[in-house]
């Protein structure tokens, strides 16, 4: 990792914090059975505010791309291709390293023994965006910027025979019976497998890796597009007009392909790439075109420093879990019983979703906490 300040584009960096700081909510609600339905996930068909969180992640990572790729015009091809594999290598890692974390576990007789490699996580969040990030990149470097956006349209288009055909009828796009399944369990196994929906199976696994790259690669054309026109209301217009017509067709393959976070359907690529268009185009707006930039900071300290902060969320939020206050409870739960859950017990039944609520927005600050102090010393970290 290198540590520098380097100068960044505003609107870049408030819609990448946009989307940590988001991020960060969504994932450390006070009590989950009380958390608002839009904080949620969508359980499997369909779409909630919080199914926007990690594809625009990746499409941030593509805007970001789109400013540093022509830096490396005059490198050597040996060069590049290392700095591709090395990041993607190394985020690959972090993110295996992080559910690793913090490599022991409670046995069932109480006692703290070391995790065992066997029953580690292998793909995740931050596996999908190394593997997205260095294939994406890999074809822009390697391809015209035509031929990639080709490559990229017959992933998703190959996508969906390979989910129908590959998946067990009558229903291939069912959570027990779709083909990401099918190969995560063959190649490595139900144990390296995510167990949150109750049964071995990974939202980030590697068969729906390959159409995310069409979110890193939407952000990578809209970043350009950002960089030559995105500076006039005509630029804007299209950005959104884009928008619409992606929204418009997403919906109607929505009817034969299922918009679905979980298996990362074509459909849900487009309607992700749609709602990212219109939210980049309306910061640009308002802080290039109204000039309104005092709310921005609190953002750009996320989006400054984005991987660091979310690291470091993803694992303060282990230690909370996994320290136990009293027995059975943990800081976490400690927190919301006694605090959030408590000061807004006089809201009837709303009260505990309202805690849960707070409970994330103050997690979420303490993070924030650290981006500031890494802002103000002009500390970047970079992967």
């Amino acid at each position: 990792m290198s540590t520098t300040a380097s100068q960044r584009f505003l609107a870049l960096d408030v819609f990448r914090g946009l989307t940590i700081c988001f991020m960060i909510i969504v994932n450390t609600s006070g009590n989950y059975e009380t958390t608002f339905p839009a904080l949620l996930h969508a359980n499997w068909h369909g779409f909630t505010p919080t199914d926007l969180v990690f594809p625009s992640f990746l499409f941030a990572v593509g805007n970001a791309m789109s400013f540093v790729m022509p830096k490396w015009t005059d490198r050597p091809t040996s060069y590049v291709v290392g700095k591709i594999l090395k990041r993607t290598a190394l985020i690959f890692i972090l993110g295996f390293l992080m559910y690793w974390f913090p490599f022991f576990m409670y046995n069932d007789a109480g006692h703290l023994t070391l995790s065992p490699f066997s029953q580690t996580r292998i793909f995740g969040v931050l596996q999908r965006i190394a593997l997205a990030y260095g294939m994406a990149s890999l074809m822009l470097y390697f391809f015209k910027t035509r031929t990639t956006v080709i490559i990229t349209c017959l992933i998703l288009l190959l996508y969906w025979p390979v989910m129908y055909y590959f998946g067990d009828q009558p229903d291939p796009y069912s959570i027990h019976a779709n083909a990401v399944l099918k190969l995560d369990t063959w190649l490595i196994g139900t144990n390296h497998l995510y167990m949150g929906e109750g049964f071995p199976f990974d939202p980030e696994g590697l068969l729906s890796t390959f159409p995310a790259i069409g979110n890193v690669v939407a952000g990578f054309l809209v970043g350009n597009y950002i960089r030559r026109r995105g500076n006039t209301y005509e630029g804007l217009t299209k950005l959104l007009l884009a928008g619409f017509i992606l929204l418009v067709v997403a919906h109607f393959w929505n009817y034969v392909f299922p918009i679905n976070k979980k298996i990362w359907t074509s459909s849900f690529v487009l309607h992700t790439v749609a709602l990212d268009c219109m939210i980049i185009a309306f910061v640009i707006y308002i802080i290039d075109f109204r000039k309104k930039k005092r709310w921005t900071y609190f953002f750009e300290v996320f989006g400054r420093n984005p991987l660091t902060i979310y690291l470091f969320s993803e694992l303060l939020a282990t230690t909370f879990y996994l320290v136990k206050v009293e027995p059975g409870v943990n800081i976490y739960s400690w927190l919301f019983l006694n605090i959030f859950g408590y000061i807004t017990s006089f809201m009837g039944m709303i009260g505990p979703y309202v805690g849960a609520f707070l409970q994330a927005v103050f997690y979420m600050l303490l993070c924030w906490c650290l981006g500031y102090f890494l802002d103000k010393r002009k500390i970047y970290i970079r992967v």
